[in-house]
């Protein structure tokens, strides 16, 4: 079993991807996307989104680390790829289920899943334009209104000779309130022979029991889950094991908050706003896990300036 932690735009970049990772339990985790359109991109852009390009595409843990790409025309997405991977880029995913209507609007992300055909030219130019040593996988989704074409996209990853693929168990259309269809994930695993990532919905132990059990699948990924809850990857892992989870406390939690604001604090020009929205941001996701998290988030909401929100903060840890 192998455990990904998933990309989300805005939320997991690499300070948390830093933070997460170091707590155990993900074999592999995947970049937010670089966005590309009709050019080859300058260096400084790809370092931005992944800048584990510097540590040998790990994180400080020594996690992989998988840079993903997002556009719709095949020979510039794979000008890119080949410039990722002289940055060193260790792997390249294609993102194919975001469902973003800017992004779609501009030809990326889930709007492909209307053209399993294109996806296969995608997704064999990137491969194509690699060396061999290097993972290429993509991300889709169940389809973009209906589920019509899920098994076509899938089957289009694997001829165009994707290593694996990673399905959210939603459609577009789903969004990211529709529950998660887990048997639609043993359907598409049954048709493939490449290994199929199963995402949505994993945002607990039992959650992840249940999607094995229905899906039939053996590597997961993270996404929401792993915000909600810290150190998710850790209890499933040990449950594979059939060891005892170490749980983590809520001071422990809060002691990541801390973490990932004073990295956010340390980048240069970065606004006191931007890192109060991403303590709350936290705690929204959090307060579905834990009761101390809904109590702090109340007490930070409205506060605006970023002295008094670490100060609360700093009080719930020694609580």
């Amino acid at each position: 079993m192998k455990l990904y932690l998933a990309p989300m735009e805005g939320v997991i970049d690499h300070h948390m991807r830093n933070i997460l990772t170091r707590i155990g339990g993900y074999d592999h985790c995947v970049t937010e996307f670089v966005r590309i359109t009709d050019q080859l991109l300058p260096p400084v852009v790809f370092h931005r989104i992944c800048p584990e390009l510097a540590t040998a595409s790990q994180t400080s843990a020594g996690t992989p680390v998988t840079l993903q790409l997002l556009g719709g025309t095949p020979n510039v997405m794979a000008e890119n790829a080949q410039r990722a991977a002289e940055l060193g880029a260790a792997a390249i995913d294609i993102n194919f289920g975001c469902p973003s209507r800017f992004t779609n609007s501009k030809a990326g992300g889930a709007v492909l899943l209307k053209e399993p055909e294109r996806i296969f030219h995608i997704t064999a130019a990137v491969r194509r334009a690699l060396p061999k040593t290097l993972t290429v996988s993509a991300k889709i989704r169940l389809g973009y209104e209906n589920t019509d074409l899920a098994l076509d996209n899938a089957l289009a990853v694997e001829a165009a000779n994707a290593s694996f693929i990673t399905v959210h168990a939603r459609t577009r259309v789903d969004g990211y309130n529709h529950p998660a269809r887990w048997e639609w994930l043993g359907r598409i695993n049954e048709a493939l022979s490449i290994p199929l990532v199963a995402n949505g919905d994993i945002n607990s132990v039992g959650d992840f029991l249940r999607c094995r059990e229905i899906s039939g699948c053996e590597d997961f990924m993270l996404g929401r889950g792993a915000v909600i809850q810290p150190d998710l990857a850790r209890q499933i892992s040990a449950t594979q094991s059939h060891t005892a989870p170490i749980l983590m406390k809520w001071r422990n939690v809060v002691g990541l908050i801390i973490e990932m604001a004073d990295h956010l604090q340390r980048q240069p020009n970065i606004e006191q706003k931007k890192v109060l929205g991403r303590i709350k941001q936290w705690l929204v996701y959090l307060r579905q896990r834990y009761p101390e998290a809904e109590t702090l988030f109340t007490e930070i909401r409205q506060i605006k300036q970023l002295a008094k929100a670490d100060e609360l903060l700093r009080l719930s840890a020694d609580a």
